[in-house]
């Protein structure tokens, strides 16, 4: 990330949508191209939604819309491909290589937004234009990391920023039709939501769960409900996470979930969950008992997207009693831990180790219960909509002239539907961190992206925090178009008066505002959460 600076400003010129972006979504729905935030992008080409006969019917022109972003995908898609890579070093190999299968993605992001016909379909449409966009900033700070500035200007590159504009109209269009087809709030949407706390019942499990499975979280052993075993002595069907993963197509059906349990042990790997392996769950014997564990790093020559010791991109991922961890170390820079690209992903009861950027919650919604996550800078970042409840975030020592920011939220449209909510859980100081504490400012985030989010709720704050709370990324930028807010919080490191006095900061004094960063709004939660069988706080 440390490269990335020069791409905030470039983003914020790429998408610099609030003021239209406010004006467009408040009003009726759209329905032509003079109303969406980039117009001249929006007729440019002819397999656009533009109409020389007027407005279309909103939900047409969506649809237009749509199609004509997959379009301009598929094309953008091709060019890469087609791209000559003789003058790139292996660290550019690697970020092209990033923004093929990111490419890949967007293209069935889209798709899936083009299907989705209901009102409460269109909030999941929101949900993956957000990630095409995440996918899209991800591809040009692989460049960027790799000093390959010339090359933005590349033909593909091209593509790309012009497809970025697309999807800030999509964006704009779709939430257009959420507001107007589906007025009533997104807690609304799904069932007992509001201020209750709602804990799941035994029986709360996914349909694809069958019902000798439903008592995997109720029994000690879980070696007969596997569909493979995982074991480093030999005693499972796989030595590897990665060589249990190999089983998948063969033992996974139609919206079936594929269970693998890794017994004991520390494994040294780095695994990938692919976009089609979906409802992956992966059950360790527990924190620091499983460990998967890597060592790569941005200064071994990788973008930082390819650091993650263990990345998920397929939806509906489920992780218990694990460690993740990167060893890489405060020195190596970006080193990731974890990955995650999975909608509807549930983190339970597990640990993420590292020092910078340990866990990237990349895009899409994730849920983070009863988790200890450990870092220094931006330990915690990404353009997801993350919820952690009952979390313990440590922050640790860095090298010496670094401070620590738990957070580094990369919203860079007014329009996604993404934020970081930390919910009833504890920032404290590791083990490693109280001797020099007084040494070594913390603050609870920074601004990766222009309209960045995240927001403290009912947290405790040890007194490691700096009364500032928060810091600037460079200079002003984006300190009048982020959301970060504190509500209720407590605890030597919670104290208000000395809090940064930026437009865009918030001490949260309504209920009603704080509950727009809960797990039943902000993730839309109450409709996906129970079907995981973890616990989880609904509301305030």
């Amino acid at each position: 990330m440390v490269f990335n600076k020069i791409m905030h400003h470039f983003l914020s010129v790429l998408c610099l949508c609030l003021f239209l972006a406010v004006r467009v979504v408040n009003c009726d729905m759209i329905s032509s191209c003079s109303q969406t935030p980039y117009p001249e992008i929006c007729n440019s080409v002819g397999s656009s939604p533009r109409s020389t006969q007027g407005d279309k019917k909103p939900l047409e022109f969506r649809g237009l819309a749509l199609q004509a972003n997959i379009d301009h995908a598929k094309r953008a898609h091709q060019l890469l491909l087609d791209m000559d890579l003789s003058a790139l070093d292996e660290r550019g190999k690697l970020a092209w290589a990033d923004c093929v299968n990111l490419s890949e993605n967007t293209m069935n992001h889209l798709s899936s937004s083009l299907t989705s016909t209901d009102p409460t379909s269109f909030q999941d449409a929101q949900t993956w234009l957000s990630a095409a966009i995440a996918n899209q900033q991800t591809c040009r700070n692989g460049f960027t990391e790799a000093n390959l500035g010339s090359h933005l200007d590349s033909l593909p590159l091209i593509m790309s920023t012009e497809l970025s504009k697309f999807l800030c109209n999509s964006l704009a269009i779709n939430k257009a039709a959420v507001t107007s087809v589906a007025p009533t709030s997104t807690s609304t949407l799904s069932s007992n939501s509001g201020g209750d706390r709602r804990r799941l019942l035994a029986t709360g499990f996914p349909k694809w769960v069958s019902g000798a499975a439903r008592k995997l979280l109720q029994i000690s052993s879980i070696a007969s409900l596997a569909d493979v075993v995982v074991a480093q002595d030999g005693s499972g069907n796989y030595r590897t996470i990665s060589g249990a993963l190999s089983a998948y197509k063969k033992l996974s059906g139609d919206n079936k979930r594929f269970l693998i349990y890794v017994k004991a042990g520390v494994y040294q790997e780095n695994v990938q969950i692919n976009y089609n392996m979906t409802n992956v769950m992966l059950i360790g014997d527990g924190i620091d008992s499983t460990v998967v564990t890597g060592n790569r790093s941005f200064q071994d020559g990788l973008t930082t997207y390819r650091t993650a010791t263990f990345a998920v991109i397929g939806d509906g991922f489920f992780a218990r009693d694990i460690t993740f961890e990167n060893t890489a170390g405060a020195e190596k820079l970006q080193a990731v831990a974890l990955r995650s690209d999975s909608d509807h992903s549930v983190f339970y009861r597990c640990s993420f180790k590292g020092y910078q950027d340990t866990l990237y919650v990349h895009s899409q919604r994730q849920f983070y219960r009863d988790c200890d996550i450990y870092g220094t800078v931006d330990f915690i970042f990404g353009d997801a909509a993350a919820v952690f409840q009952n979390c313990n975030i440590y922050a640790r020592k860095p090298i010496i002239g670094q401070m620590n920011t738990v957070t580094a939220h990369a919203r860079v449209d007014a329009n996604e539907n993404t934020g970081i909510s930390v919910h009833n859980s504890r920032v404290i100081a590791a083990p490693d961190l109280i001797p020099v504490q007084g040494l070594v400012k913390t603050y609870l985030g920074r601004p990766w992206g222009e309209y960045s989010r995240t927001v403290f709720i009912k947290t405790y704050l040890d007194d490691l925090i700096d009364p500032a709370g928060w810091i600037e990324w460079n200079g002003t930028f984006a300190l009048s178009t982020l959301y970060f807010g504190e509500y209720m919080n407590i605890g030597n490191g919670a104290g208000a008066a000395g809090r940064v006095k930026w437009p865009g900061f918030h001490i949260i004094n309504d209920s009603l505002e704080a509950q727009k960063f809960t797990a039943s709004d902000l993730l839309i939660g109450n409709s996906w959460i129970p079907a995981s069988a973890v616990p989880y706080t609904s509301g305030l």
